[in-house]
């Protein structure tokens, strides 16, 4: 289920439920192999624990503010075979200041390694150390140091790819919300063609990138670091394989923040938790567009969330006869709007956009939404990814009719990202590499250190049952709710409430009884664009 690149409260500042068939796939990794696994990752967490991590300069943090150092961890491709290939996962870090920002004269005490990941799958949380500059981390960076770094596959860790990159933009393009038949088998024959892509670029060690291996990367990571427990916090995907790591390490665990939680049910993964994702972003679509109704002053695209639809929909009737700029079609614009409902703080400029292009300047929508070429490797990287992990993770479909029938269903009430998302999650129909059965993440009573769940009420890419279900699953766990609201990543943002709760757990380690909530944050306030004016 994707999440916008990198942008949580964290990473931002940085960079109807259908009833569908039972996915099908291969079954269970044998429990012979799963054991192997678990040794291999103590004998590597081992060895990792004797060696540690040498950090040094950043190789490409030269320019950028702040101190950060870099370094990297071996970790085995195949814990079954812990001493086979390694790959090596590249980690940052900034220590720790021990300034207290309400205090100059008291020295903050360190509290170990807050090692952070921003979902995806495929982010890199590599620049999150940077996040200590901002005033809403100061006191978490006064007692941790603060971690990020790039998980299997990603960016310099042994990167995965499934095409060229330089072919990875395909922009212009169209965006149906109702495909006909001959643009299905299109892109049916696209989803195959790059499953067959990243099966050739990657050979056997596509297998290995899985939301598991990630779990254990990570107590790895956690060894070398030179902590006997972890403290975590993850964003979107990882909160899944934080939730993993939690049921699977529950005695390595001293704290952990899910933020913006997956639906960890093995029956949501990854099938289900998407047809969730696409009726969620339908509501958030209409969010928006009543704000920008309510806003019809300044950006003139009507004072009705239908109207603003309709002029929506004339924007995409325009881009599909002639793209703006050569290079922003339908399908770009769908991509633009649907930041947008990730995250509200791009209300502003992406109403301005639209409005511009409907009163004949097209610059702001293609400077927005059209693609940038210089980001194509990190962009085909990130979305080699996604793929791997999701398409290995569990079993999918294999008959095109049932992802037909869904989502057709799907569509007549939740039109806008419907097939968007199909496209994206299809190659997993016709995957090259084993599927796993996904791990029952549950915990029993006194198993688990109290764990904090954050999220927002109206989160499209998370959908708030999924909070609910992992406090069911996480014994011991609460979750702060940010009430009507519906930005993705809450946790370090705009809500004072919000960062009151992260704060004193972990700082001090308390938590409400189990469940508290916060007002939502202030709506962001509209900025005209020049052609937006009368």
């Amino acid at each position: 289920m994707r999440a916008a690149a990198l942008y949580s409260a964290a990473g931002s500042l940085l960079l109807t439920t259908l009833a569908a068939t039972p996915a099908t796939g291969t079954p269970a990794v044998p429990g012979a192999v799963r054991a192997a696994e678990s040794t291999g990752t103590a004998r590597a967490a081992a060895h990792a624990r004797a060696k540690g991590i040498t950090f040094g300069k950043c190789p490409d943090a030269q320019d950028l503010p702040g101190t950060m150092e870099c370094g990297t961890v071996s970790v085995p491709l195949d814990y079954a075979h812990p001493d086979g290939k390694q790959i090596r996962l590249t980690v940052s870090r900034a220590h720790a200041t021990h300034k207290d920002p309400h205090n100059s004269k008291r020295r903050v005490p360190r509290q170990g390694s807050l090692v952070y990941n921003p979902g995806g799958p495929g982010a890199s949380g590599l620049y999150f150390p940077l996040i200590a500059m901002l005033p809403e981390w100061k006191r978490i960076a006064s007692a941790y140091d603060l971690v990020g770094y790039a998980p299997r596959g990603v960016d310099k860790s042994a990167p995965l790819s499934c095409e060229d990159p330089k072919h990875f933009f395909k922009a212009p393009s169209q965006s149906p919300t109702y495909p006909s038949e001959s643009y299905k088998k299109e892109r049916i024959a696209q989803a195959k063609a790059y499953a067959r892509g990243c099966a050739q670029r990657s050979g056997a060690k596509l297998r290995f990138y899985t939301s598991l291996n990630n779990a254990r990367d990570l107590d790895v990571l956690r060894a070398a670091l030179g902590e006997d427990r972890l403290t975590f916090m993850g964003a979107s995907y990882g909160t899944y394989f934080g939730a993993l790591y939690a049921t699977m390490f529950p005695t390595h665990v001293r704290r952990m923040v899910f933020d913006s939680a997956v639906n960890p049910d093995p029956e949501q993964v990854w099938y289900r938790n998407n047809l969730d994702q696409s009726a969620a972003f339908e509501g958030r679509w209409t969010d928006f567009r009543e704000w920008i109704a309510r806003h019809d002053d300044v950006y003139h695209l009507g004072d009705t969330a239908d109207k603003v639809l309709a002029g929506y929909r004339e924007a995409e009737a325009r881009l599909a006869e002639k793209p703006a700029g050569g290079k922003v079609g339908p399908a770009q614009l769908q991509g633009a709007i649907l930041s947008a409902g990730y995250y509200d703080d791009y209300w502003p400029h992406t109403a301005a956009a639209l409005s511009s292009y409907l009163k004949g300047d097209p610059k702001p929508l293609i400077q927005q939404a059209g693609p940038t070429p210089e980001a194509a490797v990190e962009a085909e990287n990130g979305n080699a990814v996604y793929t791997a992990v999701e398409c290995n993770d569990a079993p999918w479909p294999t008959d095109w009719r049932t992802w037909d029938r869904d989502n057709t269903r799907l569509a007549r009430v939740a039109p806008f990202e419907t097939w968007d998302n199909v496209w994206m999650n299809l190659p997993c129909a016709y995957w090259p590499a084993p599927r796993q059965q996904p791990l029952d993440v549950r915990t029993g009573p006194g198993e688990l250190p109290p764990v904090l769940i954050m999220a927002a009420e109206r989160d499209a890419a998370t959908p708030y049952d999924g909070a609910l279900e992992l406090q069911r699953r996480l014994s011991g766990s609460v979750l702060v709710t940010e009430r009507d609201a519906g930005t993705h990543g809450i946790a370090g943002g705009s809500n004072k409430c919000v960062n009151g709760y992260l704060d004193a757990y972990l700082l001090e380690g308390r938590l409400p009884e189990r469940r508290a909530a916060c007002a939502p944050h202030q709506e962001p306030k509209p900025s005209p664009a020049r052609a937006a004016r009368k």
